[in-house]
């Protein structure tokens, strides 16, 4: 299957997948280091980094017996920019969406 443009903003909008983006956002980390950042079990976090890296918005190094990630840093880094901007300057208090 040919993978459409909107998947992207799809795998995005998956709020453990974001929280990894963010952990991610300022060093590479081990599957345990981002667990620790975001308050998640090893089996979420590695079943939503499978996810990421399918869609290359993650990268994974091998490091011994361990594996590291990075972000994208050519588009993916560049586009949290953005969205944070965005949410900095454009969406304050007026965005209503209720969380689940």
């Amino acid at each position: 299957m040919k993978c459409k443009s909107y998947f992207l903003f799809n795998v995005l909008s998956n709020k453990t997948r974001w929280k990894i983006i963010n952990s991610l956002y300022l060093s590479d980390k081990f599957v345990q280091d981002i667990c620790k950042d975001i308050d998640e079990e090893q089996s979420k976090v590695s079943h939503n980094l499978k996810t990421l890296s399918n869609c290359n918005i993650v990268f994974s190094k091998r490091e011994g017996k361990y594996i590291k990630y990075s972000l994208n840093k050519e588009t993916i880094k560049p586009l949290v920019e953005i969205v944070n901007k965005h949410t900095a300057n454009f969406c304050k208090g007026k965005c209503n969406i209720t969380e689940k």
